[in-house]
């Protein structure tokens, strides 16, 4: 009978096959076995990584850059997933208490917060694929020195209700694309409809970001690198286009597109 050696395989070389996809998840307080803290993800963004040919790696929370920059080292690519918002003291600490009362922060004290900062540091460090989503979108913003709209309904009254909540996998509005984007590529559309489930929004576009999908009213629902070369694939959306691949090509294109780059960045480095 075969015995199996205990030694460690870190030192083996990596095989060539599908990208690994590291995925950012929530966090609750109380999750369902034994009521402890726990992490939360919706299964549409491990089912969206598989369908399209990537392997999903659910990270977990950390405040240690060493381990953030392991987990991001052994990835191909990185997807940072939805959720609650941001501390508004990160990038608005001068806002008022009464329009910092309107953000519903996580529930583990700002760790998400602060680890994924880490995350978004590294990545760019290791010049990783990055694939963005919702709070992804607006925590990218942040991380690279831009601001947020705290709430929409208060800073920027529009016809559009961008907070859909029980039309989450439905089409409710649609966005201009700019031409020549990565995402217009994607998509092969200049108006793309998207669903909408958030009621904060990108404020103040970070250097080094450029708003390539807009909604009637002006918030930016995608955003891209300006120039080339940084990463070898960035792309942040605020609404989700893994409750909509299903129905919408475009939608699916997106996730095409971020393991088509993971996979390439997989196999280059061999």
């Amino acid at each position: 009978m075969k015995k199996h050696s205990l030694q460690s395989s870190s030192s083996a070389p990596r095989r060539a096959g599908k990208p690994l996809i590291l995925i950012s998840p929530d966090f609750q307080s109380k999750g369902v076995e034994f009521s402890d803290a726990s992490m939360s993800l919706s299964s549409r963004y491990p089912t969206a990584i598989t369908a399209c040919g990537g392997i999903p790696v659910v990270m977990a929370h950390t405040d240690s850059r060493d381990l953030v920059a392991d987990y991001v080292r052994n990835a191909d690519g990185v997807l940072l997933t939805g959720g609650d918002d941001i501390n508004p003291d990160i990038y608005g600490p001068k806002l008022s208490s009464s329009l910092k009362s309107k953000a519903v922060m996580t529930e583990d004290g700002g760790r998400r917060d602060l680890f994924e900062l880490l995350l978004v540091d590294e990545v760019f460090r290791q010049r990783k694929p990055l694939l963005a989503i919702c709070r992804g979108h607006q925590v990218l913003n942040v991380a690279l020195g831009g601001t947020l709209i705290v709430d929409i309904p208060t800073q920027k009254p529009s016809r559009i209700n961008h907070r859909q909540m029980d039309r989450k996998c439905e089409v409710v509005h649609s966005v201009r694309l700019t031409r020549g984007s990565l995402l217009s590529k994607i998509a092969k559309t200049k108006m793309l409809g998207v669903n909408s489930t958030h009621h904060q929004a990108v404020g103040t576009v970070a250097p080094g970001l450029q708003v390539v999908a807009q909604s009637a009213d002006g918030v930016a629902e995608g955003m891209e690198l300006k120039g080339n070369g940084l990463l070898p694939f960035l792309l942040s959306v605020q609404f989700h286009p893994e409750r909509l691949m299903d129905q919408h090509a475009e939608h699916r294109g997106i996730f095409e597109a971020f393991i088509q780059a993971s996979l390439t960045e997989r196999t280059q480095n061999l």
